[in-house]
């Protein structure tokens, strides 16, 4: 794995190194020394699928607030997603800014999310799957989010919503 640092503080982008031979492939999605010597987190109580019928598809934006913070690990296994991050700690250098990176199965990319960000992804394919480890359980009262086009934040999404929850559509405004 080669870890890319991004814009965002803590937040890393992860390129997968596959092993190829007449067979397939063989790739390490995970390795406890490699994301402990960075000082990621290591624990994942929680490996969830989104799977996503129709391009355009937007989940997000979701955080859980404190104590149930959690860390997530976002690859798209199965298509191609806009996968995007807000950074929402306030002692941090990049405090409400955010970020868009593409995470498709071909390009076989993951996103190390830490705690204190926003996470939300748009697809670009139909058919999309995107896996998730995640550090701790989720906690539906500490389970919020915010609009995908918070004017706050000015997300440039690729693609207009062709689908998206009443839930994910009623976020208010962020008021941190």
């Amino acid at each position: 794995m080669k870890f890319h640092p991004t814009r965002l503080d803590g937040a890393w982008l992860i390129e997968l190194l596959p092993v190829k031979d007449e067979r397939g492939a063989f790739v390490r999605t995970f390795c406890e020394r490699e994301f402990g010597e960075r000082g990621l987190e290591t624990r994942f109580v929680q490996h969830s699928l989104s799977v996503n019928a129709r391009k355009g598809t937007l989940r997000g934006m979701h955080f859980q607030r404190a104590p149930h913070e959690e860390v997530k690990l976002v690859r798209c296994q199965r298509g191609a997603v806009w996968d995007v991050i807000v950074d929402l700690r306030p002692a941090s250098p990049s405090y409400f800014q955010w970020q868009g990176f593409e995470l498709s199965a071909e390009n076989g990319m993951q996103l190390y999310v830490p705690k204190g960000f926003a996470h939300g992804f748009q697809t670009l394919s139909d058919e999309c799957d995107v896996f998730y480890l995640i550090s701790e359980f989720y906690a539906a009262d500490a389970s919020t989010g915010l609009r995908h086009d918070d004017a706050r934040f000015a997300i440039e999404w690729p693609l207009p919503v062709s689908v998206m929850s009443e839930k994910d559509r009623a976020w208010p405004d962020f008021a941190g």
